[in-house]
């Protein structure tokens, strides 16, 4: 489009968001300066939501969104010209035009849409550690496991993996006579212990918070294939975004689990994209629904990283727009890095209340025709104070307006269209089918019961799947794989030589295979590991 459409509002370079005594637009150049969406509950902040994605997915920009109630799931069937929508558009100078977009569906338990799922090695420490609501306690012995992974080419996938790998690193009891045979996890031990002091009575602690966690669900977000990023960047036939959305419902029954989730997605995204400067449209549009849960009871040291991922991220052409019922649930230094402002009612029935007006009244630009904190608490549903950025990046004077009807259906949709939708889905049959590679439970399960490589083998020289076989087999031809006392000189050479023939073995076949063998982290064996902001595994 090269002028403004009257059927939508919309422009070639702004979403028409609502009108009052002006207009209220979204510029896309600015809408990677993230934004924030707040108001009480039933005042229409999903109704807001649904037309700021549909306008981003109209622009060829796609979205990312988590649906907490099913109601946001209408974006994927054609609207209805019902008459109270009819008469909000052509009160704003709109023709209804019925439209639908298309959608992907996804779901951590696999239900109601396509299964996401992370490996734990991808996950990380410190993730994880909040995941589980760890002390710094256990999260020092937890970073040791990683640790201690790491460097022995151990891939933690799923969450057997990181159950055999505490237990790994649990020290022997007791101690043992002159004559009593070594644990083949001896060095695994030694070397946790050399990290500092791992006792049984946290790795138990970290243990039972693990069984929490399974029973929460987690069980199923570990594992592979592990979901790819890019597959959340795409456009549909029609050069359309395409609109994610994430089922979470559920989800939100486990608040940590769903939080950490998108806040791993979220830093994911931040590591994995280039740098894209200013752009005409962002890349992707990321909305965080019930956002308050990311920064409940988050330690200082997560909050410092949250703070950058949201204040960097901007630069790789990713926009996020946090959705929550009171602006005083974003802390004042992520608040600072909102430019896009949608600020549904709110009640002052409390102290907090009150508190929670005057905070958001407070974050506008000031407009000498409105009582900010005044009209807050007087919005009708559907209604709210706007203030999108403009020109050089500078805040429009806060306006009073009558958000317009979205194009598609209000509502949810029923099991049998979303079952057609992901039937249809452009990712149907990569992610619904779980695999088990053989990982870090498999090849200590093998070192104890004697098949796998010897307690010395040198830090990932062989890894699980077939590389590890590969190593498992060269090891067997020359004899050096087996549990043996003090070498000879030809014992020695024989080592070595082995070695050095399986590191190259397995460094050839890692760079040309990378992910698609041995699991998604076969790429990585053979190296050190390497993790950003928030701890994830970046694969550089």
């Amino acid at each position: 489009m090269t002028a403004q459409d009257s059927k939508l509002g919309d422009t070639d370079d702004k979403i028409f968001v609502g009108k009052g005594d002006e207009q209220a637009w979204l510029t896309l150049a600015l809408a990677n300066r993230h934004g924030l969406v707040t108001g009480a509950t039933g005042t229409g902040k999903t109704v807001t939501l649904q037309v700021m994605a549909e306008g981003f997915a109209r622009a060829g920009v796609p979205v990312f969104a988590s649906d907490i109630k099913g109601d946001l799931s209408g974006i994927s069937e054609v609207g209805e010209a019902k008459d109270f929508i009819v008469k909000r558009a052509t009160g704003m100078g709109l023709t209804f035009q019925p439209d639908q977009f298309s959608t992907v569906f996804w779901d951590v338990f696999g239900e109601q849409g396509h299964p996401v799922r992370a490996t734990v090695t991808e996950m990380g420490p410190l993730l994880l550690a909040r995941m589980l609501d760890l002390n710094d306690v256990q999260e020092g012995v937890l970073n040791v496991a990683f640790r201690v992974a790491d460097d022995n080419g151990l891939t933690l996938i799923d969450m057997k993996d990181l159950r055999a790998l505490l237990d790994a690193i649990v020290p022997d009891a007791g101690k043992k006579g002159a004559d009593a045979e070594e644990s083949p996890l001896a060095d695994i031990k030694k070397e946790a212990q050399g990290f500092g002091n791992v006792t049984k009575a946290t790795v138990g602690t970290i243990q039972r918070q693990l069984l929490v966690l399974e029973n929460q669900g987690g069980t199923k977000f570990f594992g592979e294939p592990a979901l790819t990023l890019k597959d959340f960047m795409k456009t549909d036939r029609d050069g359309r975004g395409m609109v994610n959305i994430l089922v979470a419902d559920k989800l939100l029954q486990s608040p940590r689990l769903y939080a950490t989730f998108l806040l791993w997605m979220l830093s994911e995204l931040f590591e994995e994209l280039p740098e894209a400067g200013d752009l005409p449209k962002p890349k992707l549009v990321f909305f965080f629904d019930e956002a308050h849960l990311l920064f409940n009871d988050a330690p200082k040291a997560l909050m410092d990283k949250i703070e950058q991922v949201v204040r960097l991220i901007r630069s790789k052409g990713v926009g996020v727009y946090f959705v929550t019922q009171n602006p005083i649930d974003v802390p004042d230094r992520v608040l600072g890095q909102l430019g896009n402002r949608v600020q549904h009612a709110l009640r002052a029935f409390t102290p907090r209340d009150q508190k929670a007006v005057a905070a958001a009244a407070q974050t506008f630009r000031p407009n000498p025709k409105l009582d900010t904190a005044k009209v807050i608490m007087e919005l009708g549903k559907g209604e709210a104070l706007v203030s999108f950025l403009e020109g050089n990046g500078t805040p429009t004077m806060v306006e009073r307006v009558m958000i317009r009807p979205p194009s598609a259906r209000i509502g949810s949709i029923t099991p049998e269209e979303r079952k057609a939708i992901m039937d249809a889905s452009p990712v149907k049959g990569k992610y619904d089918t779980a695999v088990d590679a053989e990982s870090a439970y498999e090849m200590i399960q093998k070192r104890i019961a004697g098949t796998a490589a010897t307690a010395d083998a040198p830090a990932g020289g062989e890894g699980g799947g077939i590389l590890g076989q590969i190593g498992s087999m060269v090891g067997t031809i020359f004899g050096t794989n087996v549990k043996r006392g003090r070498l000879s000189t030809g014992q020695v050479i024989a080592r070595d030589v082995t070695r050095s023939v399986t590191n190259q073995v397995i460094g050839g076949m890692a760079a040309n295979l990378g992910k698609s063998v041995a699991g998604q982290l076969g790429g990585s064996i053979g190296r050190t590991l390497v993790r950003g902001a928030l701890g994830g595994l970046l694969r550089r």
